[in-house]
């Protein structure tokens, strides 16, 4: 943590930590829902959860909640990705990193739904 010397340094904080929290806030713009139980860890989902937060810090985008959830369905489908965004459900399933940075790119920052590799599409 850098030193705090001013107040111009200590409002930089505030402002990061404010949007940090707004991460976890129940307003936020999207939610993302990944399988981190054993099933989906064994398949790749560590691997495709770093890549999804990569990409959407990439993106500068935090406007998100991020949940890590034991099971989202089936073992034989791990990682499988649920996105909430715009009154809409929707999932991936085999999610690798690569697939994870397109979802995050074009689904969780621009809205567009990845047509090719969602399985599942519900309105919320």
């Amino acid at each position: 943590m850098p030193k705090i010397n001013t107040l111009d340094d200590l409002k930089k904080l505030r402002e990061s930590a404010q949007a940090a929290l707004k991460t976890r806030a129940a307003e936020a713009k999207a939610r993302v829902r990944v399988s981190m139980g054993t099933a989906g860890i064994a398949a790749g989902a560590r691997e495709s959860l770093k890549a999804l937060m990569g990409e959407l810090e990439k993106h500068s985008f935090c406007d998100l909640q991020i949940v890590e959830d034991p099971t989202l369905g089936p073992d034989k489908n791990e990682p499988i990705v649920c996105v909430e965004r715009d009154g809409f459900v929707t999932q991936y399933v085999k999610v690798t990193a690569d697939m994870a940075r397109k979802i995050a790119a074009q689904h969780i920052v621009n809205g567009q739904a990845v047509s090719e590799w969602a399985v599942a599409r519900s309105k919320k």
